[in-house]
């Protein structure tokens, strides 16, 4: 069963956006794109795994040991679902 998303924020970053996911399993994910983030050329996301309740980088799951750059919207969606079953 997956978990259940407890918190999304969204604010302005670095003249773009960063979005801050948490689920009730204690991982969660930062999703950003700005001027320096991987794809933004592109108009592409860049990901992070977070953990815990102060939503740290976390590298160590299966689904990546660092940031994932160059994401579409639907690969983003798609590790947002991955990291709700961890």
């Amino acid at each position: 069963m997956s978990a259940s998303l407890v918190t999304l924020t969204e604010r302005e970053y670095l003249d773009g956006v960063a979005k801050q996911y948490i689920y009730d399993n204690g991982y969660g994910a930062s999703v950003i794109r700005h001027q320096n983030s991987y794809g933004s050329k592109q108009g592409k996301w860049e990901l992070a795994v977070t953990e815990g309740k102060d939503n740290e980088l976390c590298y160590t799951t299966h689904i990546t040991s660092d940031v994932l750059g160059y994401l579409t919207e639907v690969e983003v969606d798609d590790i947002l679902k991955q990291i709700a079953e961890l």
